[in-house]
């Protein structure tokens, strides 16, 4: 990728905005009240766009318009259950962690179940967030790449470095308000990218729209040998059905906002519960049609060259190039000057929007609810603010390394790495918040009854995934329900074992 010397102006200008936004922060933080949960004053508006900035990554930046291009609309069907999710979590979960005044979204575990419990799902997302961010940080090193000649090494330590500097000093008030304008900049990317394609076209977006929808590339259709093949309705665990990835997608949503650190902290330094729940909508409307927009791209993208052959999209149809590098072709070839730095802005912003959010969140777990829970206790507040920096520049040294480690690593290590995280550190973590939220049955012993059996449910999936057992011994459901299933195992198992040991007066 060759971009302008005004590209890189208008880059250089946004990445300059977004460090002054951190040290112009760093003067607020006196506390951890301040650095945690920014004094708990964000009205919603912030919180909704700070929710949308954290959730969409540099892999939703080009994985969505890069599946409708090359197929349909089918990965977006799991968002549709996104409403029905942000209604229960309005509902059930949001009061629960304003009521309390808490900071941890593990806070709850420990009031429900015990400080046990509360450690297993501080130290499940710790770890959890440290692969995540390590994977994140090496997929935008590869967008780097693209921009620069620099070996991979020195773009993964510069951008880890840039991302952690301005986290570290400016805490939460500087991850909400950066993600903020990360949200703002990749949607004004995402427009002028479709702009341009429309602009490029005699019939302009009708033209979009009359060409894809008689090709059904909006339909919401596995493809197989370059045409759309309706997905079946119905209840199955053997295949993939429409039903089912509704049911994937409400598990995830519902994850995400009854035990997520990224999430719940938002919910605790908004000004109100209102304000919380006005958050929630901001994000409900704002990011379903951002998704909406960005899979529309890669639509669009695909109108556009039908008219205007290229090598690259023909590459990408026939299977033999990733679909993801459509969107920085795109960029690369046919972006005006200062429209391509823009966009490319957008891209890093979608990568450090994420990044920020989860060196933050992993600070805050790890003094909430280890350090200053149980390792120093009673201590003056200043000491723990000057621990929670210190936590977080070590996160963004371990996110730095794991980058460097993935680097190395082949891509089948790193898929792997994936679905070994998904399966055993998010599996069940719904269904343990389910079974404390829904009944008042059953303490730690029944929690870690449900802990115990969903860790040897997932390690025997990820046994399945490797290869590593005889078929007799093999899952005998698609690995795609693994997390599903594994929520229902905790809340069952950990119910069950409430029923036989009462709940302790406490």
């Amino acid at each position: 990728m060759t971009l302008a010397p005004l590209d890189w102006a208008v880059l250089l200008a946004y990445l300059a905005v977004v460090l002054l936004i951190g040290f112009w922060f760093a003067r607020r933080n006196t506390s951890t009240e301040e650095y945690f949960v920014g004094g708990r004053r964000f009205r919603g508006w912030v919180i909704g766009l700070s929710l949308v900035g954290t959730s969409i990554s540099s892999i939703t930046f080009l994985a969505y318009p890069a599946d409708a291009f090359k197929t349909g609309w089918l990965r977006y069907l799991p968002n549709l259950a996104l409403p029905l999710a942000l209604v229960m979590a309005a509902r059930v979960f949001l009061p629960f962690f304003r009521r309390g005044n808490m900071t941890s979204a593990y806070e709850f575990l420990e009031l429900r179940f015990g400080p046990s419990v509360r450690v297993y799902g501080a130290v499940a997302f710790i770890v959890a967030q440290l692969v995540r961010l390590a994977m994140i940080l090496w997929l935008l090193s590869l967008l780097i790449l693209q921009l620069v000649e620099v070996s991979p090494t020195t773009a993964i330590i510069a951008a880890g470095l840039f991302v952690g500097l301005y986290t570290v000093v400016g805490g939460i008030d500087a991850v909400i308000w950066t993600d903020v304008l990360q949200t703002l900049v990749l949607l004004l990317g995402g427009l002028l990218c479709v702009w341009v394609v429309v602009e490029a076209l005699p019939g302009g977006l009708g033209q979009v729209f009359r060409e894809a929808g008689a090709a059904g590339k909006f339909a919401l259709s596995e493809w197989r040998d370059g045409e759309p093949q309706p997905v079946r309705w119905g209840l199955s665990l053997s295949e993939k059905t429409a039903t089912m990835m509704l049911f994937i997608g409400l598990t995830n949503w519902l994850t995400e906002y009854s035990s997520n650190q990224n999430t719940v902290q938002r919910y605790c330094a908004s000004r109100s519960t209102r304000e919380a729940r006005r958050g929630l909508w901001v994000y409900l409307f704002t990011a379903l049609p951002v998704w909406a927009f960005y899979m529309l791209l890669g639509t669009a993208l695909w109108v556009f060259f039908q008219h205007h052959p290229d090598p690259v999209a023909e590459a990408v149809l026939a299977g033999t190039a990733k679909a993801e590098t459509i969107v920085p072709w795109f960029i690369t070839e046919y972006l005006p000057a200062g429209v391509a730095g823009l966009v490319v802005a957008a891209a890093l912003a979608a990568a450090m929007s994420s990044l920020d959010s989860s060196i933050n969140s992993v600070a805050t777990v790890s003094i909430v609810d280890l350090y200053r829970r149980h390792l120093r206790t009673g201590l003056d507040d200043r000491h723990y603010l000057r621990s929670a920096r210190w936590v977080a520049t070590a996160v963004t040294v371990l996110m730095i390394v794991g980058a460097l480690w993935l680097n190395g690593a082949d891509t089948h290590t790193l898929q792997d790495t994936s679905t070994i995280l998904v399966s055993l550190f998010g599996g069940g973590m719904l269904g343990l918040y389910l079974l404390g939220f829904l009944s008042r049955r059953g303490d730690a012993r029944a929690a870690w009854w449900g802990i115990v059996a969903t860790l040897l449910f997932t390690s025997w999936t990820v046994l399945t995934n490797e290869g590593m057992l005889p078929a007799t011994l093999s899952a005998p459901f698609d690995l795609y329900y693994t997390g599903l299933i594994g929520n229902l195992v905790m809340f069952v198992v950990g119910y069950g074992a409430a029923l036989y040991w009462p709940r302790r007066a406490r």
